[in-house]
């Protein structure tokens, strides 16, 4: 399980920045960053029905996020649902919410419940479920229902990143030390940079948006999934095959793609990148480069998820809009 409430994760203006809060603490995880995160629940918005956007935009003005809280993406995003699909990370130390940002199935599992991978505090895809029936409780408090809403949004994100359903002892891949392009791999504090799954937070999406806004950058998707949107729409609202989707792009791409492969740990559970015999230090001796073949890759396989992630948020919204009368 990721040690994630030791150490706050910040993603701004395309660079990943740590700060550390105490001695043998690992990487904060933070799926797609802020550009990611706002371009899913932008791609979402375009999907959702009237009635769902009412209940949204009534939930988010109604309670407002605490202007006092410090926003880590910033405070300039003037899309209320963009701007609400980062604030779980901006409460992360305060609410000890780390694990329910990701499922941790390992390399290698074969599929079964997700219940068997849940964490004894959590995970993504309980977590979603707990806070989808809050946000459907008419009668529940507003406060509640709006901060259960901010979380589904960031959430559905999460699950779509394929290091948020997928580890190899490796804290979701913030232990496996990658040579990107020019970048060389090298420790940092207690970690690596860059490290394996900052790549799939930021530095692969971010490379791909080529300068672009979220907004641009929803739109240049909803281009080129929009023969694709339909039958995603028919496939219906299934949760645990989404994780499973996730999982199998940690397998075969974001794993599978690397030079040199990298073997399949047998599952111990970790702490830091100094658990399972050094397991930071010994792939950093292994020179893991992913360079432009690499990125073009998984380019692709980052525009289908943040994609499918806005098409399936808004899929949830509409649903819960329906039973929320």
């Amino acid at each position: 399980m990721r040690a994630e409430d030791a150490m706050k994760g910040l993603t701004l203006c395309g660079l990943t920045l740590f700060t550390f809060t105490g001695l043998g603490s690992a990487p904060a995880v933070l799926a797609w960053g802020c550009k990611g995160h706002q371009t899913v629940a932008l791609i979402a918005e375009k999907q959702m029905t009237p009635e769902a956007k009412q209940m949204v935009q009534a939930l988010l003005a109604g309670n407002p996020i605490d202007p006092a809280l410090k926003r880590y993406c910033g405070d300039t995003v003037r899309d209320a649902v963009a701007d609400a699909s980062t604030w779980p990370d901006d409460i992360r130390g305060q609410a000890k919410n780390g694990p329910w940002h990701y499922i941790d199935i390992p390399r290698g599992a074969k599929r079964a419940p997700l219940s068997n991978f849940c964490g004894k505090d959590g995970c993504v895809t309980r977590a979603i479920e707990d806070e989808l029936a809050t946000l459907k409780n008419k009668n529940g408090d507003a406060g509640k229902r709006a901060e259960a809403l901010r979380y589904i949004i960031h959430f559905v994100g999460d699950l779509h990143q394929p290091l948020h359903a997928t580890t190899n002892d490796d804290e979701g891949g913030n232990c496996v030390p990658v040579n990107y392009f020019r970048r060389k791999a090298r420790q940092h504090d207690h970690g690596y940079s860059p490290n394996l799954h900052g790549l799939w937070d930021t530095g692969i999406p971010e490379r791909d948006m080529e300068g672009a806004d979220p907004a641009e950058y929803a739109e240049t998707l909803g281009e080129i999934f929009a023969g694709q949107i339909e039958s995603w729409q028919k496939a219906g609202i299934h949760i645990e095959d989404w994780a499973w989707e996730s999982h199998e792009y940690g397998e075969k791409t974001v794993y599978g793609e690397l030079k040199p492969k990298i073997a399949i740990e047998p599952p111990v559970e970790v702490q830091g990148c100094t658990d399972d015999n050094n397991i930071g230090d010994r792939l950093l001796r292994q020179h893991i480069t992913a360079g432009a073949a690499y990125q073009e890759k998984a380019a692709q396989v980052v525009e289908e998820r943040v994609a499918k992630a806005g098409v399936r948020l808004a899929m949830i919204l509409n649903e819960a809009a329906k039973t929320v009368r």
